[in-house]
């Protein structure tokens, strides 16, 4: 059984997609009750007979999916991709779709 942890507790979380990874999401979120409201990341087996040339068998992986569905696709990056977008969102690359201040009082309202 996988786990889903937020950096202050885990609970039990099976993705049927990715079954058995333990996964991570923001400690700015809950756990009990789990609110479904974020981006989950897992460190994934290795690439074995991945269809692109670039990610080569061995090749380390993240899996990524949503939490408010455990039958959520999961999608899979290389730990070299999973940075250089880390990297961008440091730079601040992305702050333009990040919700506002008035998006997250309404999120926070319908939970």
């Amino acid at each position: 059984m996988g786990t889903l942890s937020n950096g202050r507790g885990t609970v039990s979380f099976e993705n049927s997609h990715a079954p058995g990874l333990n996964w991570r999401k923001a400690g700015r979120t809950d756990l009990d009750p789990i609110l479904k409201d974020c981006v989950i990341l897992a460190a994934a087996p290795d690439a074995e007979g991945h269809p692109h040339d670039s990610i080569p068998d061995g090749t380390r992986m993240v899996a990524l999916s949503d939490d408010k569905d455990p039958t959520s696709p999961v999608l899979y990056f290389s730990r070299a991709e999973i940075r250089k977008f880390f990297e961008g969102v440091r730079d601040g690359e992305f702050d333009d779709l990040m919700a506002t201040d008035a998006e997250m009082e309404q999120a926070a309202a319908a939970v």
